[in-house]
């Protein structure tokens, strides 16, 4: 959901940005580790199954695997999901990002020099998309991640949209 501009006024002091990424998110973030995970489970059990004499370290790898997988699937994505925020107003686009490391960005609109939407395979399948802002930072670009296609959309539109009522060099 994207706030209307009439309802977004501009902020005087530092807030945690008003909406979420998708709730699909977790499950996309959950996906990537759970096929990495996977395989090293299966590994694990094929070693396990094949080589007798290394059953300890077989073992091993397999309990890792369970458990760095788990906690990789069930916590990380429900905790990224409680940390990711992003909002945009008429002068800045706000993002917080990160599960043990966080990151907030605040981009000045003046700043903005390009929006591109990114989906890849996984975005796809869940119908999922990425807004990527560029600036004239140094720190890099400003990404809105897991967001619902849909609301991608409309958030690159309205970027263009304020962007282009702030037509100063964004150099």
């Amino acid at each position: 959901m994207i706030r209307s501009l009439d309802s977004s006024p501009s902020r005087t002091t530092p807030a945690p940005p008003a909406w979420r990424a998708s709730t699909r998110a977790p499950l996309l973030w959950a996906t990537g580790p759970a096929i990495f995970w996977s395989l090293v489970l299966a590994g694990g059990v094929v070693w396990l199954i094949l080589d007798p004499a290394r059953r300890p370290w077989a073992w091993a790898l397999v309990v890792a695997a369970v458990v760095l997988g788990g906690f990789g699937v069930l916590v990380v994505p429900l905790w990224r999901y409680a940390v990711h925020r992003w909002e945009i107003t008429e002068t800045a686009v706000y993002t917080r990002t990160g599960w043990f490391t966080q990151e907030s960005r605040i981009a000045p609109i003046t700043r903005v020099q390009t929006v591109d939407t990114h989906r890849g395979p996984l975005e796809q399948l869940f119908g999922l998309a990425t807004v990527t802002v560029t600036t004239a930072s140094s720190a890099g670009a400003v990404r809105i991640v897991a967001l619902d296609l849909d609301v991608a959309e409309r958030t690159v539109r309205q970027l263009t949209e304020i962007a282009a009522l702030h037509r100063e060099d964004a150099t």
